[in-house]
């Protein structure tokens, strides 16, 4: 039995540009790239936070520029069949002495880079939709300040040395200790309790945000907060004096849930049986379950998700289906590309599909 041939590249764009603008409600050149997996999200989370490494994301893409071209040419007709219209994001960072544009390009020319920064949304989106985009993608990031990991290192203006676990500020691609960024004034409060850094943040009139590289997971993930003596303290007596209301909030807001969550199980249920009405009612249950758990990220827990919305309910039908019914998940381990092996699984989910329906 021949191997199926693998996807081109023209389909891999309109597939993963699909894919965006169904979860996200807008798609961008980089976001794109990500997605086909030429471009790694760490590498794109560094280039916000200002790793010195990646001053210009686009040297980051991995795929030639012939085939990048080809890429943007396929995206571009998709974009004018779909008749989408053009936002333009704002990818900059927080700075002790302003705010500073990150650069995409390697020579910086003008036309590309407002290329890449240009997002693409539904023409017909409402106006209150519109705006929330508008928003997110012009909002400037949080002021980051990085834990070392490295052993070696030196301030680029005062030549201190930056051993393993100091605080750096990376400026126009250079590290600086925080007393030459301005912040050894602010005092380190670490992660884990949610009301306290929030009400701390909202206090300190200067405030930023530690991470740290994990080299296992190939992300920056973040320890805590640079926040002003003052609000810190301002925080931990508000926080002190309405402890005991908090923690009744905390026990009827976990009552309130479990019930939520069981109606919401149910209503999917019926969704799901509505649409698909062969599809067994205990398989239907749990794909109801697995959809509809808090903090999964998962359709069921997104806007259209919690409202029943058809396509909602079917991504959470399709998702089900390619992990319970197919062999994507091995050709996963087998090391296929995601978007190779969905579309290598997609005859198998449209059978599935279309028997569930009944047809």
């Amino acid at each position: 039995m021949s191997e199926p041939s693998r996807p081109g590249l023209q389909e891999r764009v309109i597939q993963a540009a699909e894919t965006l603008l169904q979860r996200s409600g807008s798609v961008g050149p980089l976001e794109l790239f990500q997605e086909i997996g030429w471009l790694r999200s760490s590498h794109i989370d560094g280039w916000l936070k200002g790793n010195e490494y990646l001053r210009v994301l686009e040297k980051s893409i991995h795929a030639g520029a012939g085939k990048v071209e080809k890429a943007i040419s396929h995206f571009q007709e998709w974009v004018r069949q779909r008749g989408l219209r053009p936002i333009e994001a704002s990818y900059t960072r927080h700075c002790p002495q302003g705010i500073e544009s990150l650069q995409i390009t390697e020579d910086g020319d003008l036309a590309r880079e407002r290329f890449y920064r240009t997002h693409y949304a539904p023409a017909d989106l409402s106006g209150k939709k519109t705006a929330t985009l508008v928003e997110k993608l012009t909002k400037v990031p949080d002021l980051v300040v990085f834990e070392k990991v490295s052993e070696e290192g030196k301030c680029s203006e005062c030549g201190a040395e930056l051993v393993q676990g100091d605080f750096l500020f990376m400026e126009k691609g250079q590290p600086l200790c925080l007393a030459r960024a301005d912040l050894d004034h602010l005092l380190f409060l670490p992660a884990g309790n949610t009301a306290l850094s929030r009400r701390a943040r909202k206090h300190s009139p200067l405030s930023a945000v530690v991470v740290r590289f994990s080299r296992s997971r190939k992300r920056y993930e973040r320890q805590g907060l640079l926040v002003a003596t003052e609000a810190l303290d301002k925080a931990e007596a508000e926080c002190l004096a309405d402890a005991p209301k908090r923690a009744v909030a905390r026990q009827q807001a976990a009552v309130r849930w479990v019930e939520e969550d069981q109606e919401f199980v149910a209503a999917m249920t019926s969704a799901i049986l509505g649409q698909y009405p062969a599809c067994p009612t205990d398989e239907a249950r749990r794909i109801a379950a697995h959809t509809a758990r808090r903090g999964s990220g998962r359709a069921g827990r997104s806007a259209a998700g919690r409202e029943l919305d058809p396509q909602a309910v079917k991504l959470a039908v399709i998702a089900h289906i390619r992990h319970e019914h197919t062999n994507y998940d091995d050709l996963l381990m087998q090391g296929a590309a995601r978007l190779e092996a969905r579309i290598l699984v997609r005859e198998k989910i449209d059978q599935m599909l279309a028997k569930w329906r009944g047809v």
